[in-house]
């Protein structure tokens, strides 16, 4: 098969897969909805907070969003360890490094629309609520907070994926990343300092900051995340080319 015909085939798989087309409509729909039910209700009062920061506090929803596009990541590779479908898959596509290819750009590609449409739809619809807070893309920092926050999400989901590849199991690694995005990173970073800025979520989440106060810069800390989803994609490539199917 060509390239090409292997891309689309992926696209076919992963628009069929219930719960890959699921959890990225719940990217979309669980953080615009979180983002406009937080600025209708309390928006108006945190922004009056001392140290608010307008663009950081517009992405909070965010923090939700990103375990949909790390469920998203998970299942679309997960579904190749199903009752025999990656012996389908290879059968098919006999060249390995192409099919893992093929799959991962497919997450990559949609992750990346997906989160980017998610992340101007939530920044815009958030406004609408926050009255004389409000802010525009022309506030410092909120034009490149909005794009970063659609490269983040995609960089989420490809570490999964390759995750995934090295477990072959979509339980094993939404019990490992979702607990270590929403609980152990935390704790790292009270106690570890700026070490804690390496940290995936925490690094990729610095260019969603007006003005990021840690040891790296946005743009920086959103490459680090992307070594972080490159080792983990490496990782699953080595173990699709070297494990039985």
């Amino acid at each position: 098969m060509t390239p090409t015909a292997v891309l689309h085939s992926e696209w076919i798989k992963i628009k069929s897969l219930r719960a890959s087309a699921g959890s990225l409509i719940a990217v979309f729909a669980v953080t615009v909805a979180i983002t406009v039910l937080i600025s209708a209700t309390v928006g108006q009062a945190e922004a009056d907070n001392p140290g608010n920061d307008p663009v950081f506090g517009a992405f909070y929803a965010m923090n939700f969003g990103q375990i949909a596009a790390i469920c998203f990541g998970t299942t679309a590779m997960s579904s190749e360890y199903h009752q025999g479908a990656l012996h389908i898959s290879l059968a098919a596509v006999p060249d390995r490094t192409l099919f893992y290819t093929a799959k991962t750009a497919v997450v990559g590609a949609l992750a990346l629309c997906v989160g980017t449409l998610t992340s101007f739809a939530a920044f815009l619809s958030g406004q609408l609520f926050m009255g004389p807070y409000a802010i525009g893309l022309g506030e410092p920092g909120a034009l490149r907070a909005t794009f970063g926050g659609g490269i983040y999400l995609a960089l989420l989901a490809l570490l999964a994926a390759g995750l995934t590849a090295v477990l072959r199991s979509g339980s094993a690694v939404l019990g490992v990343l979702i607990p270590f995005v929403l609980v152990v990173s935390f704790v790292v970073g009270d106690t570890m300092g700026s070490i804690a800025d390496f940290l995936p979520d925490r690094a990729g989440q610095l260019v969603l900051h007006q003005y990021p106060d840690g040891a790296i810069g946005p743009w920086t800390g959103l490459m680090v995340t992307a070594v972080w989803a490159a080792g983990g994609l490496v990782a699953g490539w080595w173990c699709i080319r070297r494990r039985d199917a």
